[in-house]
């Protein structure tokens, strides 16, 4: 990841990234943990998208629309979309980064110019529809469905209040909840922050919380100082490590491997499905074997098909296939693409 860069504008082609809330938060998120979004757009706009208003108003997001004229609609929505960031990158002097969220062949042009300009390019994109000559041209690119959050749980040990209706004891469960998805929040910036060693600055990672939550203040935790709020989140959940540096506070994630649930033949085919399941819902019909590997490995650490019986990844996909949970198919690069059944 390129800490330096800070300055983003965002891409967003719709028809690509769908028409899900949490698909465009998750998106916003991957930005903003790694630096500041400066200009949003997003291109394709209907009604049909009428839910997403509220995110694109809160992050100061352009909806370019969809008007519907003949059979260059989208052929005028790409066109468009390359003038906007060409546009972007020779007036503003702000911009040093660009996140593009699709996977069309025809946008590598457009990619390797910005990058001849010094600007960073993150691509994102779902599997299906992402070209790998796409791929292939961005200094970062993230599948659509890495994007998402594969664990409807928040990190961490758990200990929510039970359901009393008494107002102190709601009180204390919203408390705790509040604890939790902010110690997930770290455990996700510490994964994908983290330098050369493995550690983050407390101050960037308070800038990082500050980007994603412009009211985040410790005080709503209940403590005085950041500092305070990092050791009791340490003490209490125990998945990261404050260490005290000439003058400077860093953390790092704790190693769990050894504490990390394993695969079995008797509870692997399971773990698939339930993978398969989240991606479904989250509304992917598609996914590339890599993204379902990855979403199992970051669930069950050291999983290595081997251990089941299988020589290769793709003999497990085979299997899958034959008991009914996917369906092998290419995409029109002759990739590999799974399709959940």
């Amino acid at each position: 990841m390129k800490s330096e860069k800070t300055g983003f504008a965002v891409l967003v082609d719709l028809e690509n990234a769908g028409g899900k809330v949490s698909m465009l938060n998750n998106i916003i998120e991957k930005v903003k943990i790694r630096g500041d979004i400066l200009i949003g757009k997003v291109y394709g706009y209907t009604d049909n998208y009428s839910s997403l208003r509220e995110v694109l108003l809160s992050n100061t997001f352009t909806a370019i629309p969809s008007i519907r004229y003949g059979s260059s609609q989208k052929n005028s929505l790409d066109i468009q979309l390359v003038i906007d960031a060409l546009e972007i990158a020779y007036q503003n002097a702000l911009i040093d980064s660009f996140c593009i969220v699709s996977g069309d062949s025809d946008y590598t042009p457009l990619v390797g110019k910005l990058k001849s300009m010094g600007k960073h390019v993150l691509g994102i994109s779902r599997s299906e529809s992402a070209s790998q000559i796409f791929i292939n041209a961005c200094n970062e690119f993230l599948f659509l469905e890495s994007v998402t959050k594969t664990d409807s749980k928040p990190a961490g040990r758990r200990s929510r209040a039970k359901g009393a209706e008494d107002e102190s004891r709601r009180d204390e469960a919203k408390r705790i909840d509040g604890d939790e998805k902010l110690n997930a929040q770290i455990i996700t910036i510490l994964s994908e922050q983290s330098d050369s060693d493995g550690f983050v600055f407390a101050a960037e990672l308070k800038n990082t919380l500050l980007r994603l939550h412009p009211d985040f203040n410790e005080r709503n935790y209940g403590q005085q100082s950041f500092g305070k709020l990092l050791s009791a989140l340490e003490e209490k959940f125990d998945d990261f490590h404050i260490v005290n540096d000439n003058f400077s506070v860093k953390l790092t994630l704790k190693n769990r491997d050894t504490e990390a649930a394993q695969l079995t033949t008797d509870n692997w085919t399971a773990a698939f499905s339930d993978a398969l399941m989240v991606f479904k819902d989250e509304g992917f019909d598609r996914v590339d074997p890599s993204v379902l590997k990855s979403a199992v490995t970051s669930k069950y650490a050291g999983f290595d098909e081997k251990q089941l019986g299988f020589k290769k990844f793709s003999d497990l996909l085979k299997y899958l296939e034959k008991y009914k949970y996917i369906h092998i198919e290419t995409s029109e690069d002759n990739n590999m693409l799974v399709r959940i059944l």
